[in-house]
């Protein structure tokens, strides 16, 4: 194990640590903004950084002392100047190491090892399980659901850069790699306005075009390669659903305008595709007889995916039909040549059909209350003493339903669109099939009424309850929703109108379940804990039914919000939780780090498609838990849940947050088109109106990360207080979920930083919270070193931890200024506030892109 782990460092040094020292000292000697010697002041700076904080002064201390000994600056201008100038160095020194991680991808992971297909191939045939592989896979599916929260802070000229610089890397082109370390540091990486939903979509579909469409269809072709007898069928296995653009409740000004010009830009986008293809295949299919099928095929999908006039529709089954008839000529007349390109090509098609990507539509259950609320008061489509009945009176009033609705005769604008978009649904699917566009999820989701209203509206909307080709999907999200959603369901189930619908979903019914608010109302473990239980209690009510359940998990960026290692979550699960499907979220920083290269993205969706596959077939146990292990962990929530909970309840919680982080500021940096909070500007800061990534990303920023580990060590200390730590160490030891908890703990810890906010400790207003977040972190730190026999975190994961070294140099600077800047803020004069702001601002910047190995 020592070995392995040191042959991996030696590897990241040789690839990545020596290469950015080189490339690095080559970038700070270029003359950039006209400030002589930036880049040696801002590696002396750094130094000055790492010394003040082993000596525990403040970062105002280290800033003023750093200009005071070693620069000749004195106005205030001057000094600001520069520090504008050390960011942008910084944030650019951030660009270069990801550029140089993502050429080094194949060097630095094990692409044939645990985890991945080629693992999967050889202990399938050693065990002889191709028959178990066989029934497995064709009864399973992953999805990855991109989404567009506002985590990612490069703009598409930058991430431009990125791929450029790593393909220079790749073939050690110096002369290049300096060119494009000159247009790096003259490229704008901030933007002036702010995206619109639509811009977001049209990033993200960049990565569907350039990344997942090649490596699910290697994925796909290479599965089908190593098992070609075996009747394995790949159509359905790897999916990808798409909330830019459908998704109300994270993105208030989206529209059906924007949903329905999003949905005919994915299905363009994979007609393009396909042509491309099309003529990649004409290149080697010259053969009589062929040739005028892909000529026919080329000019249908050119005259599709580019909306030329009185062009027919183009179906996946059609396009599948003129592929089956190339290969039948192929195999009959031609002895199979280049068959396997026609098949791969067929592979894809399989998996994308017309779509690309599902479009999923996501709003928030007090829309549609409201909504209802107002046909009463209205005397409209159901009785005006609606507010009075019973919740199961309402239910039925609402299933009921055999009229339709103008949308025109609805004032509010939010209303009217959320009607508009029921109808669109039709629309998609028309266009791109059923699988374009065919669920609805409803956030903040506690009762059975919440989903049932959404069929209600449907019904409104246009449709029939027997042509109703939507699964409705609750959200369940707090910890009491999560407490509570085997009951919704329940009675859900019970309802024999809602029955008949799901069985005409395939007997299926799919829940989601959001870690990001779960862990803002409850913290890290127990919002780990909610999630398990309420997937345990699901499974077995939906199994009492009769009905398969899938869940759905919000679980993108960093451990605090559900991320990091989350293949071995899903791997940890026992009999006793559905594994149908592994469907997540992938967001923000997420899709660029973990999805942002081919390479990454096949071993990746690999490492999923192993979770859940590999498990099922070799090692799945009966029980997540057994009952003194589930007993454990049970208490562990518990008293973590209560240390959190004292916390978050202090009064000055909210306004450490607010005025030690910059927080405040996320609306103002141009990243996103929604804002940070709910309820809009007007209204006041709660933790239920504030959105989950901000508040995760906010602790981020100031290096305290509290979401990815408050009240695990009060936890464990309180079981040490009972004589069960050497139980819990076992739990450790032996279970699976346990230890994936603890390994992504263990991350956010190693990326907290204290002395950065120490000079806060005596504050009068702060020093309380700061105090308490100090002390929960040793805590967890004594007992995480007890538990797992490890001094120092991440060692199993040697590359990942160097990597969050390395990079967490990089962002010192950064780290400092923008503390530097903010403890300016509280206390400066009204003239100067806006140029601090500004500092504090493009900090965040490098700060956050520098954190893309949390996902």
């Amino acid at each position: 194990m020592a070995h392995t782990q040191r042959d991996a460092l030696e590897k990241f040094e040789n690839t990545v640590g020596i290469n950015f020292r080189l490339y690095n000292s080559l970038f700070l000697s270029l003359p950039f903004h006209g400030i002589e010697k930036t880049g040696t002041w801002l590696s002396l700076f750094n130094q000055n950084c790492e010394e003040g904080y082993q000596k525990g002064i403040s970062p105002v201390e280290i800033v003023e002392g750093f200009f005071d000994t070693n620069t000749p600056l004195v106005s205030e201008k001057e000094r600001l100047d520069l520090l504008f100038r050390f960011v942008q160095y910084a944030e650019r020194q951030v660009v270069l190491f990801d550029a140089l991680e993502d050429a080094s991808f194949n060097k630095l992971h094990n692409i044939n090892g645990n985890g991945t297909i080629t693992q999967l191939e050889n202990d399938v045939l050693q065990k002889s399980k191709s028959k178990e592989l066989a029934e497995k896979i064709n009864d399973f599916s992953v999805r990855l659901v991109l989404t567009a929260h506002p985590t990612q802070f490069y703009p598409g000229s930058v991430l431009g850069i990125i791929n450029d610089l790593k393909a220079a890397i790749e073939t050690n082109d110096t002369h290049e790699i300096k060119l494009l370390l000159q247009q790096l540091g003259r490229t704008r990486f901030f933007k002036k306005q702010k995206p619109t939903p639509f811009d977001e979509a049209t990033s993200l579909i960049w990565f569907l075009e350039n990344v997942f469409y090649q490596a699910i269809g290697e994925i796909l072709s290479k599965l089908e390669t190593a098992f070609p007898n075996d009747q394995i069928s790949t159509a359905g296995l790897i999916k990808m659903g798409f909330w830019s653009g459908g998704d109300r409740d994270g993105n208030p000004f989206v529209d059906v305008g924007t949903t329905l010009k999003v949905a005919d830009s994915l299905r363009a986008a994979i007609l393009r595709s396909y042509y491309d293809d099309i003529r990649e295949l004409k290149r080697r299919l010259t053969f009589s007889g062929v040739e005028p099928m892909l000529a026919e095929l080329e000019q249908r999908l050119y005259q599709s995916a580019f909306r030329q006039a009185d062009s027919p529709e183009l179906t996946a089954a059609d396009i599948l039909a003129f592929l089956g008839r190339i290969l039948e000529t192929l195999d009959r007349k031609y002895d199979g040549l280049f068959a396997h390109m026609v098949e791969n090509l067929i592979f894809k098609v399989r998996s994308f059909g017309v779509h690309f990507a599902s479009l999923d539509i996501r709003q928030d259950s007090s829309v549609h209350r409201s909504i209802f609320a107002w046909l009463a008061q209205s005397g409209g489509s159901i009785p005006e003493d609606f507010a009075a009945l019973t919740e199961d009176e309402k239910i039925g009033v609402l299933l009921d339903i055999n009229n339709t609705i103008d949308p025109e005769l609805f004032e509010d604008e939010l209303f009217r669109d959320t009607i508009l978009t029921i109808r669109a649904i039709k629309q998609i699917q028309k266009q791109n099939g059923e699988a374009g566009c065919h669920r609805y999820i409803i956030s903040h989701s506690q009762t059975a009424l919440d989903v049932v209203e959404v069929i209600g509206l449907f019904l409104l909307g246009g449709w029939t309850l027997d042509d109703l080709t939507v699964d409705i999907v609750p959200l369940f999200e707090t910890v009491d929703d999560l407490t509570n959603a085997a009951g919704v369901m329940r009675k859900l189930y019970n309802n024999e109108i809602y029955r008949r619908h799901i069985r005409r979903r395939g007997n299926c019914q799919t829940i989601m379940l959001g870690f990001s608010d779960g862990t803002k109302d409850g913290g890290y473990m127990m919002a780990n804990w909610g999630i398990y239980k309420a997937k345990e209690e699901l499974t077995a009510v939906s199994r009492e039914f009769d009905i398969e359940v899938i869940f759905f998990d919000g679980r993108g960026g960093p451990p605090a919000r559900g991320g990091g290692k989350t293949h071995k979550f899903f791997a940890s699960m026992g009999r006793n939780i559905s594994d149908k499907a592994i469907e997540l979220t992938v967001q923000g920083q997420t899709v660029s780090t973990n999805f942002g290269t081919v390479d990454a993205a096949r071993f990746n969706i690999e490492q999923l498609l192993s979770a859940g596959v590999y498990s099922s077939i070799f090692t799945r146990q009966e029980e997540t838990f057994d009952p003194a292990g589930e007993e454990l962990m049970a208490d562990l929530a518990a008293f973590s849940f209560t240390a959190y909970s004292q916390l978050k309840n202090d009064p000055a919680f909210l306004e450490y947050l607010a005025n030690v982080s910059p927080l405040k500021y996320f609306g103002r940096t141009n990243i996103g088109s929604r804002p940070a909070k709910r309820g809009g500007a007007a209204n006041k800061l709660t933790l239920d109106s504030l959105r989950a990534i901000p508040f995760v990303s906010a602790w981020s920023q100031i290096k305290q990360n509290v979401p990815g580990f408050y009240g695990v060590g009060s936890a464990i200390s309180r079981l040490d207080e009972d004589g069960k730590l050497e139980k819990v160490a076992q739990l450790y030891d032996r279970n699976p979920f346990f230890k994936a908890l603890i390994d992504n703990c263990e991350m956010a810890m190693q990326k907290t930083f204290l002395p950065l906010t120490s000079h806060l400790e005596n504050d009068e207003l702060y020093g309380r919270i700061w105090r308490k977040i100090r002390d929960e972190f040793e805590l967890t730190l004594k007992y995480l070193a007890k538990i797992t026999s490890r001094p120092s975190f991440m060692t199993e994961f040697p590359v990942s931890r160097q990597s969050v070294i390395m990079r967490e140099q990089i962002v010192l600077p950064l780290t400092t200024i923008q503390q530097y800047a903010l403890t300016m803020i509280r206390k400066s004069e009204p003239k100067l506030r806006p140029t601090y702001e500004s500092l504090v601002i493009r900090c965040s910047f490098g700060i956050i892109n520098a954190g893309r190995n949390s996902a």
